[in-house]
């Protein structure tokens, strides 16, 4: 079963396209099977936005939960969907991005 990552966004935001970036380079290693994710614009479903917790923009949430508040390195990302995939990571902490 994959797991749902969601990676909220507004338009124009530099950090916001760069941590989509990330978000679809580390799925793509992972594969649909493990990971599926899709892009928010925050502005186009803001009820959804503050139903995660997310304050600004980028963030990243996993399983309707927010672990990213802001643009996480590939490798902290990788990570963290690696021990969620693995059974070892919690969902209820927030990660810290760089």
């Amino acid at each position: 079963m994959a797991i749902n990552v969601e990676v909220f966004s507004s338009p124009g935001c530099g950090k916001c396209a760069q941590a989509v970036q990330v978000l679809r380079a580390v799925a793509e290693e992972f594969g649909p099977d493990k990971v599926q994710w899709r892009q928010v614009n925050i502005l186009e479903e803001l009820n959804h936005a503050v139903e995660v917790g997310v304050l600004t923009s980028p963030a990243i949430a996993v399983e309707g939960k927010l672990v990213f508040a802001g643009l996480p390195s590939v490798r902290d990302l990788r990570n963290y969907l690696n021990s969620i995939l693995s059974g070892g990571e919690s969902h209820d902490r927030i990660a810290s991005a760089d």
